[in-house]
């Protein structure tokens, strides 16, 4: 029998298990804000608050590929990627969807009727985010479309800074318009935890393109 014959039986044949767990994770994020940007929309509070209902079942979901992710990683001595990218790529995903939920929950606590421009901006902004996310993680498996996976990186860091300026439009706003200050808060917080949304999509851009500079 080869060395080579010998490495591979050592292998792990469920490897590549982290492939379609990854996929998975992005495709419940891409549905998470496909239902945000459907519900920052509606004028129906009954409408809105089914949506939300949604996206908090789809983010126990996602909390339940990024615990499978971190308990394969404990399984397998061999990882298609280093074990530190896996875990940040992992987690990054799983905080998009935090932060989503996070925003849909302050929306229906605090019961935001205005959901203004600025919010569904921010909205758009994830869900383009999210599905160059997805697109990106589809090419990992084999890394033969390197420019794929850089072009949708560079999307990403691209809606981020829009956000970054929405954001800062929007608080501006606030500062300038809101007089009652238990509304401004509200808005502040909602407004703060669509654009982490955008910030987790970046980290895990981030960690995919550490990923092509260690495997080029």
């Amino acid at each position: 029998m080869s060395l080579n014959s010998i490495f591979q039986y050592f292998v792990p044949k469920d490897k590549k298990i982290f492939f379609p767990l990854f996929e998975q994770a992005t495709a419940n994020v891409v549905a998470m804000a496909t239902i945000l940007v459907e519900a920052v929309n509606s004028n129906q509070e009954a409408t809105r608050e089914e949506l939300y209902k949604q996206i908090d079942k789809l983010e126990n979901k996602g909390d339940e590929y990024t615990h499978q992710i971190y308990l394969e990683l404990g399984k397998n001595f061999i990882t298609p990627f280093d074990r530190e990218d896996i875990h940040a790529l992992a987690t990054a995903i799983d905080d998009v969807a935090d932060y989503i939920q996070g925003a849909a929950n302050r929306m229906s606590l605090y019961r935001i009727d205005d959901l203004n421009e600025h919010i569904r901006k921010l909205s758009d902004l994830i869900l383009q985010a999210s599905i160059d996310l997805e697109k990106a993680v589809k090419e990992l498996k084999d890394l033969r479309n390197v420019r794929n996976i850089a072009d949708s990186c560079i999307r990403i860091n691209s809606v981020e800074n829009q956000a970054d300026y929405v954001f800062d439009r929007a608080v501006a706003d606030l500062f300038l318009y809101e007089k009652d200050a238990i509304r401004l808060i509200k808005y502040k917080e909602i407004l703060a935890a669509l654009e982490t949304a955008t910030d987790m999509c970046e980290d895990a851009a981030n960690v995919m393109e550490s990923i092509l500079v260690k495997n080029a």
